[in-house]
């Protein structure tokens, strides 16, 4: 078993793609994670920005939860119309081209694309986090985590979906299963106690309130809150995942994450109001997560509770796996339409589109290694991204309603109008109270990555042009080219370069840089006995010896020099250069080259000239066995003894 297989496994053949979809159950680890998440810092968003008022702060994060449920409700009902009408994935970007345009599309994909590489880097950091906040032994080495977990994700994902969904299942629904459990004891012990529940271990007191509501408090908290909608577009992005029938799948997962998380929401925010729990202030001694007092006061501190802050720890940590199931299937739907390079479309050896999810984890690994593992102010920028594109989906669909005769397409244009408005209003909120806290940065790499998308198109239309034809062939004589050889010494790889060239042309220049005297002087002086001698006996043409000199020790520009010069003498002809190469048995033995040949052919390619064609003429080290023991043991200066030409090779043109 190789290394890749033992890594990434065994390709996946097309027929068994069918295989690699999935359900609902497994869909919900693959795709929901991010928005299930979110219930474990949306409502403690909220609450530190409440913490100004105290115990006071507590009773609004009720209607906070109520009005961010309804959204969620309002935004689950849009997407479910979007898988219908859009199975092919793409989500927001799909809905937003087909209705609206490609500029609004290419803004909702750039959206998209930087929620998705927050969330990795986010998702990592504060999963690591909370593990360092566990063990604060491993602090120094907080950044070598992320980065250590950015990779397992990665590799994960390079193995397949559906290998994903199996790994991720268990943290998961045991991360549902805790949060629920408490819930439900809490919401009995909250009846049994006719509203005066008893902590069973009591929440850190909160300290005095510094500040009175005001209608700009509760938009910060509602900005802070609306953290718990990101990765609800996910399910939409990622429809061609699921097994057939894959619509009916997309939609009952989704709903089932949405239906789960306003239950997750509206649970906590009852808890937090029953039992006086609050945020701590973040970054301080004794500072606790809201679910760590939550679990603690309803459950206590015995095996319960440490099982689900690992749960918790995990589903942060996993939460990322969102993005690599959906980012690459974004880029590919962009690929296809000529906006990212075309190998974003191309799945891998596993059926996953590997350039997507390498990309992805190049471009969080910088952004961790540039804030070094910690990215809590890159939070805000979250929220800015996601109701961005909400609001451009939400605008397609009432579009694509306007446009549809189906019996309730009016009704659903005025649901999709009206959660328009609603994320619309709430996208100002967040921008505007998110501002100076980091949101501008959105406004920064949006536009950049939208001016990325528009570039890409723009070379893609170019090059098309500039190739297309509907003429037919034009047919010209044939004439055989005009073929430079290139060599540093007489050997078995030379040979091998003579063989083929003297195959397809009887003009042949065997060039020689006198970079060095004695090499010019050791094939000059074995020319006649190892070239002419046997191509003459064999009835062949012989090619010319040109020797070039190089005052300053060059190599590949007197080579580009002389190269132009045969072109301009033969302007009706072809110039081959024909590159004799060694290649060897390890990837590793290539550390011990020059790789000349390599710079030389690129510099060809780039500055030769529309006639100039560059050919490849590889000698592999394991042929010196077909040359006999005698070959192989000879010195490479002296391995010629007379060119093995065949009388044949002279039939070719």
């Amino acid at each position: 078993m190789s290394w890749k297989e033992l890594l990434l496994g065994k390709p996946i053949p097309n027929d068994e793609a069918e295989e690699e979809k999935i359900g609902p159950l497994t869909g919900i680890p693959v795709l929901g994670l991010d928005a299930l998440a979110s219930a474990a810092y949306g409502p403690e968003a909220a609450l530190t920005i409440l913490l100004v008022l105290g115990t006071g702060g507590i009773r609004y994060i009720g209607p906070l939860v109520i009005v961010i449920a309804a959204l969620l409700l309002i935004v689950q009902f849009s997407y479910r119309q979007t898988i219908a009408a859009y199975p092919d994935g793409g989500g927001s970007y799909s809905v937003a081209r087909a209705n609206l345009g490609t500029k609004p599309a290419l803004l909702a994909a750039a959206a998209l694309a930087l929620d998705y590489v927050l969330n990795v880097a986010v998702a990592i950091s504060a999963g690591v986090g909370a593990l360092v906040s566990a063990v604060p032994v491993l602090f120094p080495h907080m950044l070598a985590l992320c980065l250590v977990l950015l990779g397992l994700l990665t590799l994960v994902n390079l193995r397949g979906v559906r290998t994903a969904g199996m790994l991720f299942m268990l943290p998961t629904y045991l991360f549902v299963a805790c949060l629920g459990i408490t819930i439900v004891v809490g919401l009995v012990k909250l009846v049994g106690s006719a509203g005066h529940p008893t902590p069973v271990v009591p929440p850190p007191r909160l300290p005095a309130g510094t500040a009175t509501v005001s209608l700009w408090l509760l938009m910060r908290a509602f900005a802070s809150g609306c953290t718990a909608m990101t990765g609800v577009e996910a399910v939409s992005n990622g429809v061609p995942l699921f097994r057939e029938p894959r619509v009916q799948g997309a939609q009952r997962t989704l709903s089932s994450i949405v239906g789960t998380l306003v239950l997750l929401l509206a649970g906590v925010a009852l808890m937090c109001h029953a039992y006086g729990i609050g945020a701590t202030p973040p970054g301080q001694a004794g500072f606790q997560s809201v679910l760590s007092q939550m679990v603690s006061a309803v459950m206590g501190r015995g095996v319960f509770y440490y099982v689900t802050i690992a749960a918790i720890v995990a589903v942060l940590c996993l939460s990322a796996n969102t993005s690599f199931a959906d980012f690459p299937r974004l880029c590919r739907v962009l690929a296809l339409d000529g906006n990212l390079p075309a190998s974003f479309a191309h799945s891998g050896r596993r059926l996953v589109f590997s350039t997507g999810i390498i990309i992805l984890s190049l471009l969080a690994g910088v952004l961790l290694v540039v804030f070094g593992g910690v990215t809590d102010h890159l939070i805000p920028l979250f929220a800015v991204g996601a109701f961005l594109a909400f609001t451009l989906s939400q605008l397609g669909m009432v579009a694509h309603w306007r446009k549809s005769t189906a019996p309730r397409a009016r009704h659903y244009r005025v649901v999709n109008g009206t959660g328009a408005v609603a994320t619309a209003l709430t996208l100002g909120v967040v921008a505007v109270s998110k501002f100076l806290e980091g949101a501008w940065l959105t406004f920064v790499f949006i536009p950049l990555a939208y001016a990325l998308f528009r570039a890409n198109r723009r070379h893609y239309v170019k090059v098309a042009r500039a190739t297309e034809t509907h003429q037919p062939m034009r047919v010209t004589p044939v004439t055989a080219p005009v073929v430079v050889v290139p060599i540093k010494r007489l050997d078995l790889v030379a040979e091998k370069g003579l063989q083929f060239a003297l195959s397809i042309s009887p003009e042949v220049y065997v060039v020689q840089v006198h970079a060095q005297p004695q090499e010019s002087e050791e094939i000059g002086s074995n020319w006649k006995s190892l070239v002419e001698a046997p191509l003459r006996a064999a009835g062949l043409p012989v090619p010319k010896l040109v020797v070039l000199a190089s005052t300053y020790r060059q190599v590949i520009d007197p080579l580009l020099g002389y190269v132009r010069k045969l072109a301009g003498q033969h302007p009706d002809r072809f110039i081959a250069v024909l590159v004799p190469e060694l290649i060897e048995h390890r990837w590793y033995h290539y550390l011990l080259r020059s790789h000349t040949a390599t710079l030389l052919k690129m510099m060809l390619l780039f500055r030769g000239g529309p006639r100039v064609v560059v050919i490849n003429a590889p000698w592999y080290l394991r042929e010196r066995r077909r040359h006999g023991a005698g070959a192989a043991t000879r010195r490479p200066e002296s391995s010629l003894r007379g060119l093995r030409f065949r009388k044949q090779a002279s039939d070719s043109p």
